[in-house]
């Protein structure tokens, strides 16, 4: 089943420092094996002015779970979970069936 692996950044203290690091994240995700396809995206700012639920999100796409599996615990995989955790910039981690696509 095909997988995808979810990163939701929550909302930086500085967005600039943020997205200084967050282009190295996603050049080192790329290089994570058997991966299918990257989706980096950007959570709009509301219309009022409020904090977003979220501030970006990282979706890595892989023909099965396995694939997916496998593929974290590389050393590609070890250094982007380090780069993960410097941006200090809490973040939530899912893993997905897709169900359609």
């Amino acid at each position: 089943m095909a997988t995808k692996i979810t990163f939701i950044f929550n909302n930086p203290t500085d967005p600039a420092v943020f997205e200084a690091a967050y282009a190295d994240v996603v050049v080192l995700a790329e290089q994570l094996p058997q991966l299918r396809r990257t989706e980096s995206a950007k959570v709009w700012p509301k219309e009022d002015g409020s904090a977003t639920p979220a501030y970006r999100t990282l979706d890595l796409y892989f023909d099965s779970y396995e694939d997916a599996s496998a593929a974290v615990t590389t050393p590609v995989a070890q250094e982007l979970f380090g780069r993960l955790i410097a941006t200090d910039v809490p973040f939530t981690g899912l893993f997905s069936d897709i169900e359609s696509a």
